[in-house]
């Protein structure tokens, strides 16, 4: 925490700003504590995270998880960027607790991270610990760096996907997938 909090009242110093005053004075703690929560993921792992929950199930039909809220840190510029996540895997034997699919997008996203490579580290972690017949996920955010700076761009968007197994090899279980997300009826 002290490292941390000495490169914020460095970074203070650098824009011309003085550490000492009154509004500012605990900022660099602030800041590092806030940084430690929001980098969280890496001291996590999926063992943790999944604490056991996966029961055997004869269930073979799709599980979808759906607008899990997310809040991650674009590597890029340290900026936040915002959105949902969807996921879904096909069973095959087994089943992991419903909570447990939130947190493993927590721990991916409490990471500096480029959105496409969180939305490939979520499914990747999904299908390790359901070994189910697919995984497919879908991020859509929102991010500061582009809309804060740069561009400038208030209502852009961006969407992710990673379909992995049946997901990627069957038309028919992707439309299935991206037919829930969007709330429709399966015909």
């Amino acid at each position: 925490m002290d490292a941390i909090s000495n490169a914020y009242t460095t970074i203070l110093e650098g824009i011309g700003e003085d550490p000492r005053r009154d509004g500012l004075r605990d900022t660099p703690v602030r800041a590092a504590r806030a940084m430690e929560f929001l980098t969280h993921g890496y001291s996590q792992t999926l063992e943790e995270v999944v604490n056991g929950a996966i029961f055997e199930s004869e269930s073979d039909e799709m599980v979808i998880v759906r607008n899990i809220e997310l809040y991650s840190l674009c590597e890029h510029h340290l900026l936040p960027f915002t959105g949902k996540c969807h996921v879904a895997y096909l069973p095959q034997g087994r089943v992991v607790g419903l909570s447990k699919i939130a947190r493993i997008v927590d721990m991916f996203a409490r990471r500096l991270q480029i959105q496409e490579n969180l939305t490939r580290e979520i499914a990747d972690a999904v299908g390790k610990v359901t070994e189910g017949r697919g995984v497919g996920v879908i991020v859509e955010a929102r991010h500061l760096c582009m809309m804060m700076r740069g561009v400038e761009k208030q209502n852009s968007s961006m969407t992710t996907s990673a379909m992995l197994g049946r997901f990627r090899t069957d038309i028919n279980t992707r439309n299935e997938f991206l037919s829930l997300v969007r709330g429709g009826e399966v015909q």
